[in-house]
């Protein structure tokens, strides 16, 4: 009886040792093991995924009913190379936005070294989880495109002067542009050449709301104007210092003979 029991013994070892080997037949992967199912859900709702970055941690100050003191506050700011730009709140106030911090601490300590310079007065600082585009991901509704075009909309009607880029002119048009994307979460270039660099490439009949179109104005194919596709052919933009924001239309001769390209982002 011993032999026989050391024999099943031995046999019961042998089995357990080969079912614990893994088969050669199916590899295991590491990835495998260590992918973030959420991460990829998530990846793939985020309408920045592969585009622009997301807006971190901003200051906002001011509510000012007259545009010239929010160009005065965002110049001002910019002189000190504070990356600043008003905006016209939907409330009809004119407010100014500065920064854009990988934590809030970040955020804060610019703002309490500006506020006691006296350059700013009361500020609040703006989350990434308050933009519009990191509310549609959590919930799941909305329409970041619509709220693009929304956000230009405001400025309809409005002397678009703007401390940016073309300082001779105390214009620029990609302002406008660069304002409806950060102020609903993501982060747009400032000039219309690094705007235009940094989308896909879309033709005209495929454009969609909130897509951006991209003129060369002065000649040649060097991008020198931009405005936002609004749909059925229109689009919103600034177009030159005395004038006001308003929507055009791509078909008009001007815009058809320089025209240079869409870029979409979403």
């Amino acid at each position: 009886m011993r032999p026989y029991f050391i024999l099943l013994l031995s046999g019961i070892i042998f089995f357990l040792l080969c079912s614990c080997a893994p088969s050669s037949r199916m590899p295991i992967s590491p990835s495998a093991s260590t992918a973030d199912p959420i991460a990829e859900i998530l990846k793939k709702s985020d309408p920045s995924s592969g585009s622009l970055s997301k807006m971190g941690f901003s200051v906002q100050v001011g509510a000012f009913r007259q545009l010239e003191n929010a160009v005065r506050l965002e110049q001002s700011l910019a002189q000190r190379g504070v990356d600043a730009y008003y905006f016209r709140h939907e409330s009809g106030f004119y407010k100014v936005r500065f920064g854009n911090h990988s934590d809030y601490s970040a955020a804060r300590s610019e703002a309490e070294r500006l506020q006691s310079q006296r350059i700013i007065g009361r500020f609040f600082i703006v989350i990434p989880e308050n933009y519009t585009a990191a509310r549609i991901i959590r919930s799941g509704q909305g329409d970041l495109r619509s709220e693009l075009v929304l956000t230009a909309q405001r400025f309809l009607g409005v002397p678009y002067r703007w401390g940016g880029e073309d300082r001779n002119n105390g214009f620029d048009c990609s302002g406008l542009t660069m304002v409806s994307y950060r102020l609903n979460g993501l982060n747009l270039p400032r000039n219309s050449r690094a705007q235009f660099k940094a989308g896909r490439s879309v033709d005209k009949k495929n454009l969609r709301k909130g897509d951006l179109v991209f003129f060369a104005t002065k000649g040649g194919k060097r991008v020198t104007h931009v405005g936002m596709y609004i749909g059925n052919g229109q689009f919103i933009h600034a177009p030159r210092p005395g004038k006001t924001v308003r929507v055009a239309k791509l078909s008009n001769n001007f815009f058809k003979k320089t025209y240079v390209g869409g870029r979409a982002y979403l």
